[in-house]
């Protein structure tokens, strides 16, 4: 007699992919890290606003776009902190959501530069550092720790998150050792541990230092290149203060050309990676390399020469007034100043394209940046998709 046969039970209907909540987060997740994404993909349903502004998913969202995240504007910061926009509607980001509301800001500050969507702001007065993330608007303020000249010479420093890490940041900062002012010091703060690193020290020589002494520049940011931070020197010869992370260890380097402070220059990511330096010479500019040979042995390399004039559109009569005001990093952009307004100039494509809204001859620190909000999509977020 043969056994019965076992009846199949019905295999449950498959979830629809845009049904699976699991699925549907990592499709989200891919979305391009322009600021009208997230506003956009919040107007589709009540579920997917709900998901795209859960202050876990902003987190993995900004994770995933760090390497890539778009150039949103650049902070004026000669006369004040204000910011200068430089996408398109409906990516544009107003002026008004990134202002700082400070009662420090009063008094003498410096705004020394911004990475990781991270704003790095030195209060003179307190003696503190301020570390602002103008998108969430989260404020930290640390003590400067001691070994520092802070009475007679500037200090600089420069804020970075390590690979991955969205929540927590290092402060690396820089300038002239209070007990010998030909000496350049440096430390490094962790946010996770909240605990400075060991002193680290390296001589400035200066060919008059008896009558003109060596600084770290406040002017211009950092640039970071690997593991290492690259800051200018005002000084009788100049020269650029290499900060190896990794190694923990402070060199100075030599400018390529003898007096380039008489030039209008600014240090740069150089093709193919590594360390290097735009110059401005007449109409043309020329991109200078650090490179190292076999034997260790690091030298200046120049590179290509561009006729800066024509890729930024000038007019012919203004032929000559191109100056260089500011540098992203992640998106390898020069801000130019040229009689028409400021230009942006993409180094690997040499592509240029006009920022509207400003003609100011000043200093800019770029901001490059994820837009999201742990607060929730809604409000000034959704007006992104209005300013058209």
């Amino acid at each position: 007699m043969s056994s019965p046969r076992r009846r199949r039970r019905p295999s449950p209907a498959a979830v629809p992919p845009l049904e699976d909540e699991d699925l549907l987060s990592e499709i989200l997740l891919r979305l391009p890290p322009q600021p009208s994404s997230l506003p956009r993909a919040s107007l589709v349903c009540k579920r997917w606003r709900g998901l795209v502004s859960d202050p876990g998913f902003c987190r993995r969202f900004r994770r995933r776009h760090r390497r890539n995240p778009p150039l949103l504007g650049f902070f004026q910061v000669d006369d004040g902190l204000s910011f200068m926009p430089s996408l398109k509607a409906p990516d544009r980001v107003s002026p008004e959501r990134f202002s700082l509301q400070h009662q420090d800001l009063v008094d003498r500050f410096f705004s020394l530069g911004c990475r990781h969507g991270l704003a790095l702001i030195y209060l003179r007065k307190r003696l503190q550092l301020l570390v602002w993330d103008p998108v969430t608007g989260d404020q930290h303020h640390i003590a400067v720790p001691p070994g520092f000249d802070t009475e007679t010479s500037p200090i600089s420093g420069a804020v970075f998150r390590s690979a991955g890490d969205v929540q927590h940041f290092h402060l690396a900062l820089v300038g002239s050792s209070e007990r010998q002012i030909t000496q350049a010091v440096a430390r490094v703060y962790s946010s996770e541990t909240g605990v400075w690193g060991d002193l680290i020290t390296t001589p400035l020589q200066s060919e008059d230092a008896a009558h003109f002494r060596i600084a770290v520049s406040t002017i211009k940011p950092a640039v970071l290149v690997g593991g290492s931070l690259y800051w200018l020197l005002d000084g009788s010869s100049g020269g650029i203060l290499e900060f190896d992370m990794d190694r923990q260890r402070l060199a100075v380097i030599p400018m390529p050309v003898n007096d380039l402070r008489f030039f209008h220059f600014s240090m740069i990511r150089a093709d193919g990676g590594g360390f290097g330096l735009l110059v401005l010479s007449g109409f043309s500019a020329q991109f200078w390399k650090r490179r190292i040979n076999c034997d260790g042995v690091a030298s200046w390399v120049l590179g290509r020469t561009i006729e800066i004039d024509k890729l930024l559109h000038c007019e012919p009569e203004s032929n000559g007034s191109q100056l260089i005001l500011g540098f992203a990093e992640d998106n390898n952009v020069v801000l130019f100043w040229t009689i028409d307004g400021s230009v942006m100039l993409q180094l690997e494509s040499l592509q240029s394209e006009k920022v509207l809204g400003t003609k100011i001859m000043a200093h800019y620190h770029s901001f490059e940046s994820v837009y999201t909000t742990e607060r929730g999509i809604g409000g000034p977020e959704a007006d992104l998709l209005h300013n058209t």
